[in-house]
């Protein structure tokens, strides 16, 4: 869908810089082809601009329909988790078939009863109703060097995702050290700070998880 596009853009950091084909083709779980089809469509519609050999950035018409779409969907994950008690790797087709019935109106009122919440249960921003948000990292696990200790600031909204850091035991605010990376894109070995508990981040998983570092 297109919205699952413009809200991934958003999220890779497609605001403030270009995003690659790859970066996207990996977040969504797609092929490049499906990729470069759909971001032509999203060129045609003025959503994004595409520089070749550069990357993939939102327009302003694209980051108002970004933070739109972004706003509502984590308003209403956030709803589930603290209000219904859901699992949050279960929120979000819900909050998928939500956001597209949610009014502004709606959202400003489901906003006001949350206590406006700055971030959704897998620590993404939730932007307020003038599309603002707090500053977010867009540094990946697997860009993270050998040795180097950061702190997990969020996931990328994609349901298989939080199921399988849920059953990792991954969550967001944990300090990590990362060990290695194993060759021919294996996984990300890492070390939980807190209780040393040992893990293995896939390849892929660790493109969809942005830290922040902690040791300078």
């Amino acid at each position: 869908m297109k919205e699952d596009y413009i809200k991934i853009i958003f999220e890779l950091g497609g605001i403030n810089k270009k995003i690659s084909n790859k970066e996207i083709a990996l977040a969504l779980d797609v092929a490049a082809g499906s990729v470069t089809e759909m971001i032509s469509k999203l060129v045609e519609e003025k959503l994004v601009v595409h520089e070749p050999y550069a990357g993939i950035s939102l327009t302003k018409k694209g980051q108002r329909y970004a933070t739109e779409l972004v706003r509502k969907h984590r308003l209403w994950e956030t709803f589930l988790v603290d209000k219904l008690n859901y699992n949050m790797a279960d929120v979000h087709p819900e909050a998928e078939v939500l956001e597209h019935q949610t009014s502004d109106r709606l959202a400003s009122s489901l906003d006001n009863f949350l206590g406006y919440p700055k971030h959704c249960p897998h620590g993404g921003v939730i932007p307020d109703e003038n599309g603002h948000f707090d500053d977010i990292s867009h540094e990946m696990l697997a860009m993270a060097k050998d040795n180097e200790e950061v702190e997990i600031e969020r996931f990328l909204d994609n349901h298989e995702l939080l199921v399988y850091l849920t059953d990792l035991g991954l969550n967001v605010e944990d300090d990590i050290k990362v060990i290695r990376h194993d060759p021919f894109e294996g996984p990300i070995q890492i070390v939980r700070k807190t209780d040393q508990k040992a893990m293995a981040v896939s390849y892929k998983a660790a493109h969809n998880i942005f830290v922040r570092k902690t040791n300078g």
